[in-house]
């Protein structure tokens, strides 16, 4: 079972999600603090680089399966044209309202 991205608890990581989901570089950005940094599998990544990669060229998406510490740590189902599915862990940094790091990898 899958939780809906509107009933998502955290108002930024719902923001994030949903842009993510809609293919939304734009939307994005705006959900994204100024310096927002980012980790995959432990290791520090260019965000921009990562995400043009891994979600707005290669179409990516998030099923969400769980979420914890009020709605910032995400389990999902992730899949990309490039690497299929996968099962993921997304950690979420929020600061005013925006997402100021994230860091993913598999779960």
């Amino acid at each position: 079972m899958t939780i809906p991205v509107n009933q998502l608890s955290d108002p930024a990581v719902r923001a994030f999600v949903r842009a993510l989901n809609a293919n939304d570089a734009e939307a994005f950005q705006q959900a994204l603090a100024p310096g927002a940094t980012m980790s995959d599998d432990g290791s520090d990544r260019d965000l921009a680089a990562w995400t043009e990669k891994e979600v707005f060229s290669s179409r990516g998406h998030m099923e969400i399966e769980s979420e914890k510490s009020d709605g910032r740590d995400l389990v999902a189902r992730f899949r990309n044209d490039t690497w299929g599915e996968m099962r993921t862990r997304w950690r979420f940094t929020v600061e005013d309202g925006k997402i100021a790091r994230f860091e993913t990898g598999q779960a």
